[in-house]
C-alpha cells in the first residue's frame, strides 16, 4: 500500500537515506538560529520568572526543572524538550511556557540526563521521577498536584507518551514525536542511544498491545519529514483501535521547528489543544 507521506518506508532506506530522512536539523535551513533563539527567549522567560529555577527532582545533573507559575492552585503542564534524547536541555524550552501561562497553565519544563550518559529506559524513568517530584513539590510551589498534563516535542513527542502512563499524568499533547524506535536503532541516532531490539520494543508505544486510558493528542507539522508524519499518523491509528482516546491533526505547512510557534503563542493551535486538555480534568 503506498504510504500518504511520502517516502517514509525506512525499512527500504539505504543507511544514508534513512539517516537523511530522521534528520531533522538539516531537514530545515537554519535550524540552529532557530533554536538559538529559542534558548534566548528562554533565559528571559527565565529572567522574568526567577523564584522556581532548576529544582532538583533527582540525583543527577539534569534532574531539574524550570517551574514557571501562571496561577495559585492551577494546573500544570510538565514541558519535555527534544533532541533525540542525545542533545539540548530544558534551557533551550522555558519559552514555549509563554503560551500556557497565557490561560492560566503553570508549566514546569523539564530536563533529562543525555544519552549516551542515559539509557532511554533511565530517561524514560526520569521523567516518572519527575512526575512524583511535581506531585510532592506542587502544593508549596503553587499548583494542583491534581491536574497534571504532559506535551513535549520531538524525543519530548515519545517521552510524553511514555509519562502518559504515570497515575498522576491526566492527559497529553505530543508533538513530532517518534513512536516506533526501530528506525532510530538502524540509523546514525543510535551510536549514542546504544538502542538494542529489546529496548526498542519496550519503549515504542506502536509496538505496544495498546496504551494508557487518557486523552492524548498528536501533532505534527505538514511540512515535516515523511517518517515523523507517518509515525504520528500510525500511532492515532493504532489508538483509536485499541479503543484509547486520542485525536490527530496536522499543522499546515509547519516544520519540525516552525510548528513550536503553535505552542509559544498564547493563541496558537498547540497551546489551545493543552487549554482544551486542561479544561476536561
Amino acid at each position: 500500500m503506498s504510504k500518504p507521506f511520502g517516502d517514509s518506508n525506512w525499512r527500504a532506506m539505504s543507511r544514508e537515506q534513512l539517516d537523511a530522512g530522521l534528520n531533522n536539523s538539516t531537514a530545515v535551513a537554519g535550524s540552529a538560529d532557530i533554536t538559538a533563539g529559542w534558548g534566548q527567549r528562554s533565559d528571559a522567560m527565565k529572567a522574568k520568572y526567577p523564584a522556581h529555577l532548576d529544582t532538583a527532582y533527582g540525583p543527577r545533573e539534569r534532574n531539574k526543572f524550570d517551574f514557571i507559575k501562571a496561577a495559585e492552585g492551577g494546573p500544570t503542564l510538565l514541558l519535555i524538550h527534544g533532541g533525540y534524547w542525545q542533545m539540548r536541555s530544558k534551557d533551550f524550552f522555558t519559552c514555549f511556557a509563554a503560551g500556557p501561562i497565557a490561560h492560566g497553565i503553570n508549566v514546569a519544563a523539564i530536563g533529562y540526563t543525555l544519552a549516551p550518559d542515559a539509557t532511554l529506559d533511565e530517561i524514560v524513568a526520569e521523567m516518572h521521577a519527575g512526575v512524583d517530584a511535581l506531585v510532592e513539590k506542587l502544593p508549596s510551589l503553587g499548583g494542583d498536584p491534581n491536574r497534571i498534563v504532559v506535551s513535549g516535542w520531538s524525543a519530548g513527542g515519545h517521552l510524553t507518551s511514555t509519562t502518559l502512563s504515570h497515575p498522576k499524568v491526566k492527559g497529553g499533547v505530543a508533538i513530532s514525536g517518534i513512536y516506533d524506535l526501530e528506525p532510530i536503532r538502524a540509523s546514525y541516532l543510535n551510536e549514542k542511544l546504544k538502542l538494542d531490539e529489546a529496548m526498542s520494543k519496550r519503549q515504542s508505544p506502536l509496538l505496544q498491545d495498546g496504551g494508557p486510558n487518557k486523552p492524548l493528542a498528536l501533532v505534527v507539522g505538514g511540512g515535516e519529514l515523511p517518517i515523523l508524519r507517518q509515525q504520528t499518523a500510525d500511532l492515532a491509528v493504532h489508538r483509536a483501535q485499541h479503543g484509547l482516546p486520542v485525536s490527530y491533526e496536522e499543522i499546515p505547512g509547519a516544520d519540525h521547528f516552525s510548528i513550536m510557534k503553535e505552542l509559544e503563542s498564547p493563541t496558537g493551535r498547540i497551546t489551545t489543544l493543552i487549554k482544551e486538555l486542561v479544561a476536561r480534568i
